[in-house]
């Protein structure tokens, strides 16, 4: 038994230790909107944050964050939309919107341990990979809250 908090809610998962986080948030919790990418934690889809730092849980054994605070897209839009989501509306940024979970917790991830990133940081924080191109878009979006 593991016990979580999940999006500021208390839950206990009865699962195998090795379990990776995605598939106890997926298939245990029912939070869907973390997505499966690649398995091995290079594309970025599945990013999450634990205790409020951005994490590939594809790889992750629930184990690993017993007692952890984890936040997934569900909860980043929880009381209305968050800064960055609304970003990402205004610029257009999702075309197929598959990477857009994990993309939306890394940049938020990174805006609340440092709100005016530079490019070198920005890169290193957000290596999320979009088959579709919007990189342009996301570096818009990201500016344009620097900006406020």
């Amino acid at each position: 038994m593991f016990k979580l908090s999940i999006n500021g809610e208390q839950t206990t998962v009865d699962v195998e230790p090795d379990m990776p986080l995605l598939w106890v948030l997926r298939d245990e919790l029912g939070l869907t909107g973390t997505k499966y990418g690649c398995g091995i934690a290079a594309c970025g889809a599945c990013t999450v944050q634990v205790n409020g730092v951005a994490t590939r849980s594809c790889v992750l054994p629930v184990a690993a964050v017993d007692g952890a605070e984890i936040m997934t897209i569900e909860g980043l839009g929880k009381n209305g939309l968050h800064p960055v989501q609304q970003a990402w509306i205004e610029y257009q940024v999702p075309q197929c919107g598959y990477c857009q979970s994990g993309m939306l917790m890394s940049v938020v991830s990174l805006l609340d341990n440092n709100p005016e990133p530079g490019n070198e940081e920005l890169n290193r924080a957000v290596s999320n990979i979009c088959r579709c191109g919007t990189f342009q878009r996301v570096r818009a979006a990201i500016d344009s809250l620097k900006q406020v």
